[in-house]
């Protein structure tokens, strides 16, 4: 598996994708376009995890593409496809967290501040695998008082553990590993394992608003 293909999910070819695609097309540099796709996925997208999806079609990224937000494994598919596009090997990884600052609307649904499955990066820059997270945009970072994660491909930028205030952020709970492409039934029943009421309740809907 080279991690380049495009697929179902990541369906690069799709002119929604290639419209994206137009500004960087100049570049030569590939760390250059590992760090300014980055850039245009983590802020181009609003971070936003009330609105879930556990169809294929939500998880498509030329879907995903066309809206203003999206959750943290919707804007780690848009950068995979969109570094794919460019020939830059890169996959999905998934991960269990907690998240300790304004999870009081999460909590009230679903009970807990442990969100699974998280949705990460893996780029390979180099012959050398790293993480990145594009989930956080800026404005978001700002209001939160958290560092914003910058990432050029040489080292994992994934973690934002404390905010400005040395509050505690995050915590990674339990490492999934890496999928060559979405995996959609394991998305699916590690949703379903972490919160059974609430899958239970919306899982015949295409889309869940909390």
């Amino acid at each position: 598996m080279q991690y380049t293909e495009s697929t179902y999910f990541f369906d690069y070819e799709n002119p929604v994708i290639q419209d994206i695609l137009k500004e960087f097309r100049h570049i030569e540099s590939k760390q250059e376009l590992i760090e300014k796709l980055y850039i245009k996925v983590r802020d181009g997208w609003r971070y936003l995890p009330f609105n879930i999806g556990l169809t294929a079609e939500h998880f498509k990224a030329s879907n995903i593409a066309q809206k203003k937000d999206g959750h943290c494994i919707d804007k780690a598919i848009l950068y995979i496809a969109c570094l794919r596009a460019f020939n830059i090997p890169a996959r999905l990884h998934l991960a269990k967290v907690s998240n300790h600052i304004a999870t009081e609307r999460l909590e009230k649904v679903i009970g807990t501040n442990e969100l699974a499955p998280h949705g990460l990066v893996d780029v390979c820059f180099n012959n050398q695998w790293v993480k990145c997270s594009p989930a956080f945009n800026k404005e978001l970072c700002d209001i939160y008082q958290v560092n914003v994660l910058e990432f050029d491909g040489t080292q994992d930028s994934v973690l934002q553990e404390y905010n400005n205030e040395n509050a505690k952020f995050m915590s990674y709970l339990e490492d999934y590993g890496h999928f060559e492409d979405v995996p959609l039934e394991f998305i699916k029943n590690t949703f379903k394992s972490n919160y059974p009421d609430f899958y239970e309740k919306y899982k015949d809907q295409d889309h869940i608003v909390i």
